[in-house]
């Protein structure tokens, strides 16, 4: 049998501040660094066993929180919100699988926890439920992590019957008569065989120079490249994430083209948009694609996928997008907190999901059951992971099927904060002939093998060792 999480013993917390290279826009918010969140979580096995398990996630407040209230108080509110959640778990009480434990803060503690935390807060100041879920990703994840070591297993070999107590169906609810999930467990929903190396996105931000005379003269003299030719050419890439303005449609048409002629000249065969969640009317990306249609139908024909044109909350913004999806395959990214965004995204007329650990790995797994089971495809987006978030990032992409390989670009924004993983797992922190590599990945859990990556840690800014 295997031995089941009794309870969590102890937390440490860690914030490990990071510069980036060149800025990173996220809608209208400028980023130059992050904070990425580190925890070890320690849990006790129902036979009295002991393993650890460690989860990071960058606190990436321009993407979870477009607000416009002062940076440093959203990125402050995510630090203590993430404190908040390391005390909670010391009296968290739930048994069972990584699964059934993450479900159950999620649904039992963690909209609590983020009321508790917001009654204290300015009005038009609280933190959103997505930075909540990002703040509690990282524990989720070294639950999840702490699992698999606790039985001495790969993690993904034990979301099946012979682990969980529980199928789907004590979380998800089908929308269609012809599905169920009685019976199923998330492996059903998984690659029987899961690639080693995938293709690798590069995103090509808002403020990234195409050519010489983008060039300021403020770039980095780091060895790393700048211009977008001299990284498809050093990493070997073939497929382009273009971030878009969402609110300028000349200036994202002129975008398209210009990158368009560049993937043609260096041969990069696949292309995506990201309008940033700043579009509210469907007519503005059909103008875009049907323009680009006729123009430059070459550049169109590479674009596999759209992505998350339209605002975060879809609940207040219920609006058809089947428009869209009927030109291109249409994902959401910031919308899809778990599967019952998914489902009413699904009724709007999307057509795609893009996962995220940083959504927590729990949640990540939910939502790959029920779009697959309603026929929804799938990518696993990036938010700009570095160091260990870079490992349960690719390895949900090489469970999931996804359309396309899977995106990752810690190594355009700050690739120096990874280099002692760097050393370690060379493949899966430089992108080599546009793959990434995952097989030095070994040992149970999610394989970081973390005790043989020579970086040291800050004092732990919480620290439970009851």
């Amino acid at each position: 049998m295997p031995t089941q999480i009794s309870r969590i013993r102890s937390v440490a917390l860690y914030f490990l501040p990071v510069t980036m290279r060149v800025p990173l826009k996220f809608g209208n918010q400028v980023l130059d660094s992050v904070t990425c969140a580190r925890v070890k979580v320690t849990v006790e096995g129902d036979d009295g066993s002991i393993a650890e398990g460690w989860g990071e996630t960058p606190l990436s407040v321009g993407w979870v929180w477009p607000a416009a209230i002062d940076y440093e108080n959203r990125h402050d509110a995510m630090k203590n919100f993430s404190i908040a959640i390391a005390k909670d778990l010391e009296s968290f009480e739930s048994t069972g699988h990584a699964i059934e434990v993450g479900h159950d803060f999620i649904e039992n503690r963690l909209h609590d926890l983020q009321d508790e935390f917001n009654s204290d807060r300015e009005e038009g100041t609280e933190l959103p439920h997505l930075a909540a879920l990002v703040c509690f990703s990282l524990f989720d994840i070294a639950i999840h992590d702490a699992y698999g070591s606790l039985n001495n297993c790969p993690v993904y070999e034990t979301y099946n019957a012979d682990y969980m107590d529980r199928d789907l169906a004590s979380y998800l609810e089908p929308a269609a008569e012809h599905v169920s999930f009685e019976g199923l467990y998330p492996s059903d929903f998984l690659t029987d065989k899961p690639e080693p190396q995938l293709p690798v996105w590069h995103l090509v931000g808002g403020l990234d120079p195409l050519s010489e005379e983008d060039l300021t003269g403020d770039e980095p003299d780091d060895g790393y490249p700048v211009l977008l030719r001299d990284w498809i050419r050093e990493d070997g890439l073939d497929c382009l994430k273009i971030k878009l303005r969402g609110n300028d449609a000349d200036w994202d048409y002129d975008r398209l083209l210009k990158i368009g002629q560049i993937s043609r000249e260096e041969n990069v065969t696949w292309l995506t948009t990201d309008f940033n969640c700043t579009v509210t009317d469907p007519a503005y990306v059909n103008d875009i694609l049907d323009r680009l249609k006729d123009g430059d139908p070459v550049t169109y024909q590479k674009i596999l996928y759209v992505e998350q044109p339209f605002p975060y909350d879809l609940e207040e913004n219920r609006i058809d997008v089947s428009s869209v999806s009927a030109r291109k395959p249409l994902f959401m990214d910031e919308s899809a907190h778990d599967w019952s965004f998914v489902r009413l995204g699904r009724e709007l007329g999307w057509t795609g999901v893009a996962l995220k650990t940083c959504k927590t790995q729990t949640g990540a797994l939910l939502s790959l059951c029920w779009a697959k089971a309603h026929g929804m495809t799938l990518m696993v987006q990036d938010l700009t992971n570095p160091m260990l978030a870079q490992v349960p990032h690719f390895l949900l992409a090489a469970h999931a099927g996804t359309i396309m390989g899977v995106e990752s670009n810690g190594m355009q924004f700050y690739p120096e904060a990874s280099a002692p993983d760097r050393e370690l797992h060379a493949g899966l922190f430089k992108r080599q002939e546009g793959i990434l590599n995952g097989s030095t990945l070994s040992g149970p859990g999610f394989g970081y093998r973390v005790d043989e990556v020579k970086r040291e840690l800050p004092d732990p800014v919480y620290r439970n060792d009851s």
